[in-house]
C-alpha cells in the first residue's frame, strides 16, 4: 500500500524516493580558532588546478558498415527509451530525441516520437512550434499544414502558431490559403495586432477594399480610439479625405464620452488642420473642450492654444489662453469646491473676457457652495462673493433690479440668529440710496437694527441721518443705540456731541451725567475725560472741579491725580476781572500743588508699596515746576525726590527653579531716616545684650 502511494504514473515504475538526491551531511566545525598557518584563496584554487585529473574523454567511434550503425541506432534508441521511462515530463528529451531520429533521416520514426510528446503535452505550444518546423524544413508541406491545422484547432488563442502558419501558406504563393487561415483566426476575435496584421496582408497584394472591409470588422470587434484612427490613417492614406472624415464623425458620434476621447478630437483636429480646413479644426477643439471633462483635456488645451497661435487671429489666441486658464480654474474648484480663493481667480478671468453669461453662471455656482457650517470664520471669505457679484451687476451690468435680488437673497441666507455681517447690511442701504430710494435704505437698516444690531450699523445709520439734517431721528437712534449697549462709552459720547453741537447744553449735560452713572463701561477714562473737556470748554470750572473729586472717589490712579493737576494749572476764568492774570496765574499754581500734595499723601499713606507711581508723580511735579518759570520752586520738589538703587530678588521660572533677576527700586527720605534709626536700633540692642552676658 506504502509503495502504490508513493508511485507516481509520470515516474514509469519509479518511486519519488528513487529519485530523490541525497546530499551529505555538512560537518561542524568544533574548532573555530584560526590556524598558524594561513591559507589564501589562490593557494587553495592553484593546488586545485594542479592537482586536477585529466578528463577521460570515450574513444571517437568509427561506423564502417551497416551492422555497426544498426548496433549504435539501437543502443541511442535503448538510451533515449530509457530516459523518456524515467522523466517522461520533460519535454526536452522528447525534442532531442525527435531532432536525433530526423537527424538519422527516419522521418516516420521522428514523427511518432512527435506524437508520443504531444500525448504527453499537447498544451504546450513550442512543442508544436518545432515539429511543424521540422516538416518544413524537410519541405513535408501537407503534413506541416496537418501539424498547423491541429495546433490552431487546439490552441486557437496562441497568436504565434497563427503567424506561422499564415507565414508558411504566404512563403508558398498560397495568398487563398493564407486569406482563409486569417479569416478562421478572426473567427475567434484576436487582439488589435491580429487584425492589422490582416489588414497589411490584404495591402501587400493590393487590396483596398478587402482592407477597408477588415478595417470595418477591426472597429466592430475593437470600438477604441486607436481602431478608428488607425482607420481614418488608411483612408487619408489612400486619398479618400471624404471617407476619412467620414469615419472620424461615426468614431465621435460613438465614443465621444471614451476616457480616451480626448485622442480621438486632437486627431480629428489635426487631420483637418492638414485639409487646410481651419475653420472646421476650430470648432472640433471648441467642441472638445465643451463636451471633455476638464481632468481629461489637458492635452487638447495645449495643442488648442498652438493652433490658434498658428491661425488664429489676436483674439482667438486669447481666447484659447483664457481657455486654457478657465480648465486649471475648472478642476481647482473641482477638487475643492469650498476654496473661495479659487472662485474668486476664476471670476476675475471670466470678467476680463466680458462675457456675462457666463459671469453670472460662475457667480451663481460660487454662491451656491454655503459653507457647511454656521460659523462666522467660515463665511468671512464666502461672503465676498455675494459682495463681488452684487457690485458687479451695479456697476458692470449695470441692472438695478438683478443688484437688488442679490443682496435680498444673501440677507436671507445669512444665520442673523448666530451671526451677522454689518457691511451687507450698510451696501444694501448704500445701494437704495445712490438709487434715491430712501425709504428702503431706512427699511434695510432699520431690519438690520432689529436683527442683528451692531456698532458698524448704527454709525453709518446715524451718519446717514445728520447728513440729511433729521435731528429727531439721530436722536431716537442713538436712544436704541444706548439701549442696546448702554456700557458704550463712544455713543454716549457721540451723543452728547451731538446735542453740544446743537447748542443743547443741558441735555449733553444730562447724557453725560446718565453715562456716567451707569453700573458698567467699557472705557470709562475715555468719557470722564470727555465730560470734563466738555465742561471746560463750556467754562465751568468749579463743575469739572466736582467731577475730579467725583472721580478721585471711584478711582486713585495715578493718570486722575496728573490729569487734575494739569487742569488746576491752566484753570483761569477769563472772565473773572477782579484779579489780574498773575495773580490768576499764582491761584492756579497753588491748586496744582495742592493737588499734587494730596496725592502725594495718598501714595505715601494709603498705598505705599506703588513706590514707582510715587516717583512718576514727583518727576510730573518737577516738570511742572520748571515751566512755571519764576512763578515755580522746584526745591519744593527735589527734597522729596527718591534714590533710585538697583536691587537682586530671586523669582520662580516656569520649571520650579528659581533666577535672579536685577529691578529698581526707589528710596524715598522719610524711609531713609526710618532705616538710620533702625539701624541705631538694633546695634544698641546688640551692646546692651554683650554686656549682660559679660556680667
Amino acid at each position: 500500500m506504502s509503495s502504490s502511494k508513493e508511485a507516481d504514473p509520470t515516474l514509469g515504475y519509479l518511486t519519488r524516493k528513487d529519485t530523490e538526491v541525497k546530499l551529505p551531511r555538512p560537518t561542524r566545525v568544533k574548532n573555530k580558532t584560526p590556524a598558524p598557518i594561513q591559507i589564501t584563496a589562490e593557494q587553495i584554487l592553484r593546488e586545485a588546478r594542479e592537482r586536477q585529473e585529466a578528463e577521460i574523454r570515450p574513444p571517437k567511434q568509427k561506423i564502417t558498415d551497416s551492422t555497426e550503425l544498426g548496433e549504435y541506432r539501437l543502443r541511442k534508441r535503448k538510451e533515449f527509451e530509457d530516459l523518456i521511462r524515467r522523466v517522461r515530463w520533460n519535454i526536452g528529451v522528447w525534442i532531442k530525441y525527435a531532432q536525433w531520429e530526423e537527424s538519422q533521416k527516419d522521418f516516420k520514426r521522428a514523427r511518432s516520437v512527435w506524437e508520443r510528446a504531444l500525448e504527453v503535452d499537447y498544451k504546450n505550444h513550442t512543442l508544436w512550434l518545432k515539429y511543424a518546423e521540422v516538416e518544413m524544413k524537410n519541405k513535408f508541406i501537407n503534413h506541416a499544414r496537418n501539424v498547423w491545422d491541429r495546433a490552431v484547432t487546439l490552441l486557437p488563442r496562441v497568436d504565434q502558431l497563427w503567424y506561422k502558419y499564415i507565414h508558411m501558406e504566404e512563403m508558398l504563393g498560397n495568398v487563398a490559403g493564407a486569406r482563409q487561415v486569417f479569416e478562421r483566426w478572426m473567427k475567434w476575435t484576436p487582439d488589435q495586432q491580429g487584425w492589422l496584421s490582416y489588414i497589411k496582408f490584404e495591402l501587400r497584394y493590393n487590396e483596398i477594399e478587402r482592407a477597408r472591409g477588415i478595417f470595418e470588422r477591426f472597429v466592430d470587434c475593437h470600438p477604441r480610439v486607436g481602431a478608428w484612427i488607425r482607420y481614418a490613417k488608411f483612408e487619408m492614406k489612400n486619398g479618400e479625405v471624404g471617407k476619412a472624415r467620414t469615419v472620424y464623425e461615426r468614431a465621435v458620434d460613438k465614443l465621444s464620452d471614451d476616457e480616451e476621447a480626448e485622442q480621438l478630437f486632437v486627431a480629428f483636429a489635426e487631420f483637418e488642420e492638414r485639409c487646410k480646413e481651419t475653420e472646421r479644426a476650430r470648432a472640433i477643439y471648441k467642441f472638445a473642450l465643451d463636451h471633455i471633462p476638464k481632468g481629461r483635456a489637458e492635452d487638447l488645451y495645449r495643442k488648442f492654444v498652438a493652433f490658434e497661435k498658428q491661425y488664429g487671429d489676436r483674439e482667438g489666441i486669447e481666447d484659447a489662453i483664457v481657455g486654457k486658464r478657465r480648465f486649471q480654474y475648472e478642476d481647482e474648484v473641482r477638487k475643492n469646491p469650498l476654496n473661495y480663493d479659487s472662485w474668486f481667480d476664476y471670476i476675475r478671468l471670466e470678467e476680463s473676457v466680458g462675457n456675462k453669461e457666463r459671469i453670472r453662471e460662475v457667480y451663481e455656482r460660487a454662491i451656491a457652495n454655503v459653507p457647511p457650517a454656521e460659523e462666522k470664520r467660515y463665511w468671512q471669505r464666502y461672503i465676498y462673493l455675494w459682495i463681488n457679484y452684487a457690485l458687479y451687476e451695479e456697476l458692470d451690468a449695470g441692472d438695478a433690479e438683478r443688484t437688488r435680488d442679490v443682496y435680498r437673497e444673501c440677507l436671507n441666507l445669512i444665520p442673523h440668529n448666530k451671526f451677522s455681517f454689518a457691511k451687507i447690511w450698510l451696501l444694501a442701504a448704500q445701494f437704495e440710496i445712490r438709487q434715491l430710494n430712501l425709504k428702503a435704505a431706512r427699511q434695510i437698516l432699520g431690519n438690520a437694527i432689529g436683527k442683528a444690531p451692531k456698532d458698524k450699523i448704527f454709525k453709518k445709520y446715524i451718519e446717514i441721518e445728520l447728513q440729511l439734517g433729521n435731528i429727531d431721528r439721530c436722536r431716537k437712534l442713538y436712544e436704541k443705540y444706548l439701549e442696546w449697549s448702554p456700557e458704550n462709552c463712544y455713543a454716549w459720547s457721540k451723543y452728547a456731541e451731538l446735542e453740544r453741537s446743537l447748542s443743547e447744553t443741558e441735555r449733553a449735560r444730562g447724557i453725560f451725567e446718565l453715562a456716567i452713572a451707569q453700573p458698567a463701561l467699557d472705557m470709562p477714562e475715555l468719557l470722564w475725560k470727555a465730560f470734563i473737556d466738555f465742561e471746560t470748554a463750556e467754562g465751568e470750572f468749579e463743575r469739572a472741579r466736582a467731577l475730579y473729586e467725583r472721580l478721585l472717589d471711584r478711582t486713585k490712579h495715578l493718570k486722575v491725580w496728573i490729569s487734575y493737576a494739569e487742569f488746576e494749572a491752566t484753570a483761569m476764568d477769563v472772565d473773572n476781572v477782579d484779579l489780574s492774570e498773575h495773580e490768576q496765574k499764582k491761584q492756579c499754581i497753588e491748586r496744582a500743588r495742592r493737588v499734587f500734595e494730596k496725592a502725594l499723601n495718598y501714595f505715601r499713606s494709603s498705598a505705599p508699596d506703588l513706590k514707582e507711581e510715587r516717583a512718576m508723580l514727583l518727576e510730573k511735579w518737577l516738570n511742572m515746576e520748571s515751566t512755571f518759570g519764576e512763578l515755580g520752586d522746584v526745591s519744593l520738589v527735589q527734597s522729596k525726590l527718591p534714590k533710585k538703587l538697583k536691587k537682586r530678588r530671586h523669582v520662580a521660572t516656569e520649571d520650579g527653579s528659581t533666577r535672579i533677576e536685577e529691578f529698581i527700586d526707589f528710596l524715598f527720605p522719610e524711609e531713609s531716616q526710618t532705616t538710620n534709626l533702625k539701624i541705631l536700633e538694633a546695634a544698641y540692642k546688640w551692646k546692651k545684650q554683650k554686656l549682660s552676658s559679660d556680667d
